[in-house]
């Protein structure tokens, strides 16, 4: 009888609380090898403080996480977050604007903003390599002032993925893209989906039209519940979806892509 792999990622009980507030409750989520986590819910949901939780940055109240062997409050976290790719618009305004693309992509590799280490033949390989993965392979010698967004969004999945993460965290990608520059973004999300010994993907959304085939599994927030998880087929619903984001929804499916629209 095959062995059950365990979960790269597993989160029991976890509420977050600040003062008489709180921001997480009860939140149980477990991300196993070969699946692709959509993370969805509506402004103010609780996503965001869901990834600062998981990335160390917002320390739980109560609850345990354990992610990649490793258990927060027994493991130095700053070790684990090296092991996550997270590619997320807080930090493009860290990024000088001189620097190339090869540069922006190897400081990945060495968790550094504006990079100043000594770079060698090898990460230049390796970047290039990762840009070419992207789609971006022209762009290796182009300042970053002169990149469009959607050349940026490209480059800035290449620098995550410098560091081989286990998980990649795609935190709401789209945002500012055109609708061109959008499809062409989440095709090479899916390409690299498909690629040999892929992290596992978490798209942080709340767009269902940006959710590809190769998406397996979604859970959706509301005012900070974990309200609905599962296999993507059962939580892209007309149904639960005008739950999450109360109002009605009407789901649409056609060849594993999705479409919403407000009912009347």
């Amino acid at each position: 009888m095959p062995s059950v792999r365990p979960p790269i990622l597993q989160i029991s009980n976890l509420y977050v609380q600040r003062g008489d507030t709180t921001i997480l409750h009860d939140i149980h989520w477990s991300l196993r090898p070969g699946e692709h986590w959509v993370l969805l819910g509506p402004n103010g949901c609780g996503k965001t403080s869901l990834l600062k939780t998981l990335l160390g940055y917002l320390s739980p109240s109560k609850g345990s996480i354990e992610l990649l062997g490793n258990r927060y409050g027994s493991d130095d976290w700053r070790d684990v977050r090296i092991r996550l790719g997270i590619v997320t618009s807080a930090i493009q305004a860290s990024i000088p604007p001189a620097e190339i693309a090869e540069e922006t992509v190897i400081s990945g590799k060495y968790a550094q903003l504006d990079l100043w280490t000594a770079t060698t033949r090898a990460d230049r390989a390796s970047a290039r390599k990762f840009l070419s993965l992207m789609g971006a392979e022209g762009l290796a010698g182009r300042p970053w002032l002169y990149l469009s967004q959607g050349e940026r969004q490209r480059v800035l999945i290449a620098r995550a993925l410098m560091a081989k993460p286990r998980v990649l965290i795609l935190d709401e990608p789209c945002a500012g893209l055109d609708p061109v520059a959008r499809s062409e973004f989440l095709s090479f999300v899916e390409r690299l989906a498909r690629t040999p010994r892929a992290p596992a993907l978490v798209l942080v959304t709340h767009h269902i039209e940006e959710i590809r085939p190769v998406f397996t599994h979604a859970i959706a927030l509301k005012r900070g519940r974990l309200v609905h998880s599962g296999r993507i087929r059962d939580i892209i619903t007309s149904r639960v979806l005008t739950d999450v984001f109360e109002a009605p929804m009407k789901v649409r499916r056609s060849g594993g892509r999705y479409t919403a629209e407000i009912s009347a």
